[in-house]
């Protein structure tokens, strides 16, 4: 088995005068980690709401101070700020802490400085969609391998506090973390080096926060800087090669690429149903490896055995067997509301990928399906529809509108899919559901999928994703009970 140990960063936190930026899940994990170990830290934020209000009382009362309605002033004496993954680079806080010479990093930055002797190997994962889906794949490979594992980072428990956490209350410590990795914890993470790292993909989202796709793709990239012993990049994604070949990776670092074709040497593929390996073999050129069948993987659809490939690859790259690929894909199961299988009704099945909040996961999700009525709309974030609608007209019954910005997908289909039939809901409130789930009903014939995967945010209507498919669900049910 691979092991990986850590780089020789002190701590040196203890005495430090921290500021903390935002009072959010990691800002408050941070702060209490720190002044646990010894740092002075101030807490700012530029919210004074009920919720921050009460976040303070707790934090205060632990002996850390907390400024509020102020997000912009550094506070006097500042020798470093740690950030919350969302705040943007150009921040007046940031700018303050620029000129004053005092670094910004985030979370992630400081869990890496804070790991021991012997700490857990990290195996990064990012990309634009599906980082989720797989780091929780690869945690379940890992742990078919009989390893102590955990999926972290961008989801689950705050990465530092599994860091500080390792080995104590009598618990063995973790082998391996599988560490899902977002643009902005990555920007914030500059001596971050993982045994292993994957780009699943790139396209272009939060544009607001970077200023420019190369940002982002930078940013993005920064998972392979260091890499020991993989840098797995995307073979239908040259855009991913790209940052493989541009990263600074330890000698001997190889970069492995995963496709739904047939594989070539160095890469994790498809062949007639089976997923193998002709990276991790003894002979590459002439000999590939049988991990998993298709079948192995929930759900099986396109997109979603790329992720199964990805998580693959990282996994073998730290030495699991083949047979634990096999039982960790075949024990996992999605999350909710990622192409989620609600109901089969008269002929229709009816997916749930309210997940879907932006057009590339959207344009996966529809490729998975051959006859499709389309639920779709919410909040664009400045997105364009023209190339979506072109790759999936052909697949397209009919098409139901939903959410603020629907008007722009609504002009993408009469330009691209004039024939297609398209139902305008003209109405942004949570009771719109029912009646899109109803039309797309109408539309569709047995054969069809009535696909949600809205390729929009939800905040227009809903709460987050999660309510908006509850609601998809729910209005099936509906439809199930009134029909039958």
């Amino acid at each position: 088995m691979t092991t990986h140990g850590p780089t020789d960063h002190p701590a040196g936190f203890a005495g430090q005068h921290i500021t903390v930026a935002g009072l959010g899940v990691s800002g408050i994990s941070a702060a209490r980690a720190l002044a646990g170990l010894g740092a002075h830290v101030t807490v700012v934020d530029g919210g004074d709401g009920d919720k921050q209000r009460a976040a303070a009382r707790e934090l205060t009362a632990e002996g850390i101070t907390v400024r509020l309605g102020d997000g912009d002033t550094l506070p006097e004496g500042t020798e470093l700020v740690v950030t919350s993954p969302g705040w943007k680079p150009d921040s007046p806080l940031f700018a303050a802490a620029a000129a004053a010479g005092v670094d910004v990093v985030g979370d992630v930055e400081i869990a890496w400085r804070l790991r021991g002797p012997g700490a857990a190997a990290w195996l990064g994962v990012t990309g634009t969609n599906g980082k989720t889906t797989t780091v929780r794949m690869l945690a379940s490979i890992l742990a078919a391998e009989g390893l102590r594992t955990l999926a972290v980072g961008n989801i689950g428990t705050p990465i530092i506090d599994v860091v500080l956490g390792q080995g104590k209350d009598g618990e063995p410590p973790y082998d391996v973390l599988a560490v899902e990795l977002s643009s902005y914890q990555l920007h914030w993470a500059p001596s971050l080096r993982a045994h292993s790292g994957a780009v699943l993909n790139l396209a272009p989202d939060h544009l607001d926060w970077h200023g420019s796709m190369q940002a982002y793709a930078a940013d993005k990239g920064r998972i392979y800087e260091g890499n020991t012993v993989a840098c797995v990049y995307n073979a239908a994604d040259k855009a991913t090669e790209d940052l493989v070949r541009e990263a600074d990776v330890e000698e001997g670092c190889r970069a492995i690429g995963f496709t739904l074709g047939t594989p070539g040497p160095s890469q994790l593929g498809v062949v007639d149903g089976i997923l193998v390996d002709r990276a991790f073999v003894e002979n590459r050129q002439q000999q590939a490896q049988e991990l998993a069948e298709v079948s192995d993987v929930t759900p099986p659809a396109p997109h979603n055995i790329a992720n199964a490939l990805a998580a693959a690859a990282l996994a073998r790259a730290f030495g699991v067997r083949p047979t634990a690929v096999r039982d960790g894909l075949r024990a996992f199961h999605p999350d909710a509301h990622r192409i989620e299988h609600v109901a089969d009704l008269d002929g229709v099945t009816y997916i749930d990928d309210s997940k879907a909040t932006n057009t590339h996961a959207a344009e996966a999700s529809l490729a998975a399906y051959e006859h499709i009525v389309w639920i779709a709309g919410g909040l664009a974030k400045g997105a364009t529809f023209d190339e979506l609608v072109q790759k999936s007209a052909a697949r397209l019954r009919g098409v139901v509108l939903i959410g603020a910005d629907r008007a722009l997908i609504a002009e993408a289909l009469a330009r691209h899919a004039p024939d297609v039939p398209v139902v305008d809901l003209d109405r942004t409130d949570t009771g719109a559901m029912p009646e899109a789930v109803r039309e797309a009903a109408r539309l569709a014939r047995p054969g069809d999928t009535v696909l949600l995967a809205p390729a929009c945010a939800s905040m227009d209507m809903f709460v987050n994703y999660n309510k908006r498919g509850d609601a998809f669900a729910e209005a099936v049910g509906e439809l199930t009970a009134r029909d039958h």
